[in-house]
């Protein structure tokens, strides 16, 4: 009921994934994304409740989704973990949550916050939070993420909802070489090439040699024959 598209945007749950990765060749897509993730960088200075809020809103997801907290502070950590544990029993979906932060979720304690930033950089996840003094500081450091989110007053919850950015990011490490979706997904660039007749025989010689080395003799005939050789 629905007619031949030329591109497939948009986030969705794993079926969604595996039936764009299905059309992948036949239409265009934007990527494959899912399950969703977020990583926390924080320090001494992060309020633990809200912490935890913003981990367990990512956890309740999906059973796979990640929530990942890098901190060099032991004693947030463990304010972190009570907290998860008190706000869980409040919320609807602490099954799902329970799945996921056993699965492929944690807290990991880092030698200082340099080290916090170069593991989240290299976890390059969808969604990155800082929470620390300086957070910019912070964030000019890292060069792998979909998103990232300066402060504990920019949490990722707004960005899913009302915050002005794109809710379509690179997920599973792909922030190291992809980027969330744009209007630029949707502009199409061609290619328009015109040389005048002096410039066409100052560079056919060239393109006849590259193309005899190649061993691909027709194309060095068309340019020998346009070059005067």
């Amino acid at each position: 009921s629905v007619g031949r598209v030329d591109k497939i945007v948009g986030p969705g749950g794993l079926f969604v994934t595996l039936a764009k990765r299905q059309v992948y060749g036949l239409v265009g897509i934007d990527g494959l994304y899912g399950p969703t993730e977020t990583a926390v960088i924080a320090d001494d200075s992060a309020n633990p409740v809200w912490v935890a809020a913003d981990l367990l809103a990512q956890a309740e997801h999906d059973v796979l989704a990640t929530a990942i907290l890098f901190t060099p502070s032991r004693a947030l950590a463990t304010a972190v973990q009570c907290e998860i544990a008190r706000q869980t029993e409040q919320l609807s979906r602490d099954d799902v949550i329970a799945i996921s932060l056993a699965n492929q979720s944690g807290i990991v304690i880092t030698q200082d916050l340099a080290e916090a930033t170069r593991l989240a950089d290299t976890f390059a996840p969808e969604h990155l939070c800082i929470a620390t003094e300086n957070p910019r500081q912070w964030a000019e450091q890292i060069h792998c993420a979909g998103g990232i989110f300066l402060g504990e007053r920019s949490f990722e919850v707004l960005g899913d909802y009302v915050a002005a950015r794109s809710h379509v990011m690179p997920t599973g490490g792909s922030a190291r070489f992809a980027s969330p979706l744009t209007a630029v997904d949707f502009v199409r660039i061609t290619s328009i090439i015109e040389l005048d007749d002096a410039t066409s025989a100052r560079l056919s010689p060239a393109a006849a040699r590259i193309a005899q080395a190649e061993l691909l003799t027709a194309h060095a005939n068309a340019a020998r024959l346009r070059g005067g050789i």
